[in-house]
């Protein structure tokens, strides 16, 4: 008893008060502990005998705070259930922060495509009964293809008057389109027949024949790979020897793609192609497929000599020797030289 009493005065509470305290935990225990028996759990008797202890030191005032030691089969600590925790103040806050609006993700503008316009510098006749597909300048004198079935041919022209030095028809069920020289050869293009002819360059003599699953429309060369469209916005590197793909790009301003590819021509590391069925000419990278210039050839055949039937502007030919460039179109009586002239810095070509 003297024992009891020392310890009990060392108690945060007097014996008698400890001893009620001690039982009710005692009797809340108990009565845990029976409910729990009737939910088939069973307790170890270790655990009923920690958690007695920890109850009461609890009393005596020695744990002040909750210590999850049983869990029951809900997850509920023993002690947790019956001991009283201590509580912390939760801060005030003193004002509730306004989030800030998220920034627009910065995106990239693309630089203005630069447009140019033209100086009709000479003007020379042309058949107004050639279909103008394709056009090339070497050596003083014009090679042209023409369309139509039954009025396709290869052609040899006198710049300056327009007469035709040497054709050769083609077979009435096909197309013609476009024309290249690439080194002796000459190289036309059909539309819809997915063949291609190889001429010599001086009789016009048909070397090879050879196929491709697109349709034909323009050929130019860059000195190493023939260069085509099919009049969608894909231009295809061929191989020379072969025919074969060698590689292609997709030709882009910054509305998307630029369909509608025709005929082409390589100029001074760049691919021009008429866009049809437009007056506009496409300046494009060939590395990228990235149109870097627009050419607006409108009016360049005057309405005096729009009296004959007359299709779209066509046809474009390049005298690397002298930096001319040529325009002509479809049944166009006439065949321009052309300089170009920048809308922003003046005339550059």
């Amino acid at each position: 008893m003297r024992e009891r009493l020392d310890r009990g005065q060392r108690c945060a509470f007097p014996p008698l008060r400890n001893f009620a305290r001690a039982m009710a935990l005692w009797g809340g225990i108990r009565l845990a502990e029976y409910e729990w028996r009737r939910r088939k759990t069973l307790l170890s008797s270790s655990s009923v005998v920690v958690c007695l202890s920890i109850s009461l030191l609890a009393a005596c005032g020695r744990v002040r705070t909750a210590i999850p030691v049983a869990m029951s089969p809900t997850g509920t600590s023993i002690v947790a259930a019956f001991a009283t925790p201590s509580l912390t103040p939760m801060p005030v806050p003193t004002a509730i922060p306004t989030p800030m609006p998220a920034s627009a993700p910065t995106q990239a503008v693309a630089p203005a495509i630069p447009a140019y316009s033209y100086k009709a510098v000479n003007s020379y006749p042309h058949d107004p009964n050639a279909f103008t597909q394709g056009l090339v300048f070497e050596n003083g004198v014009l090679y042209e293809g023409t369309g139509l079935r039954g009025r396709s041919t290869l052609r040899r022209v006198e710049l300056e008057t327009g007469d035709i030095l040497q054709v050769r028809e083609l077979p009435a069920r096909f197309f013609g389109e476009g024309v290249t020289v690439y080194g002796k050869k000459v190289v036309q293009l059909t539309w819809q027949s997915n063949v291609g002819f190889v001429y010599d360059k001086d009789s016009f003599d048909l070397l090879q024949e050879f196929d491709y699953p697109t349709e034909g429309w323009g050929i130019t060369h860059d000195g190493k790979h023939l260069i085509m469209s099919d009049g969608t916005s894909t231009l295809n590197f061929l191989d020379p020897e072969t025919f074969q793909e060698v590689g292609r790009i997709e030709v882009c301003d910054n509305d998307g793609p630029v369909s509608g590819l025709n005929e082409l021509e390589y100029v001074e590391g760049e691919i021009y192609a008429n866009v049809w069925p437009t007056d506009r000419i496409a300046r494009i990278a060939p590395q990228t497929g990235r149109v870097i210039g627009w050419i607006e050839l409108k009016g360049l055949l005057g309405p005096e000599e729009r009296s004959e039937p007359i299709d779209v502007l066509n046809g474009i030919a390049y005298d690397a020797k002298n930096g001319r460039l040529f325009v002509t179109g479809k049944l166009w009586p006439r065949l321009f030289e052309i300089e170009l002239i920048s809308l922003d810095q003046g005339m550059v070509r």
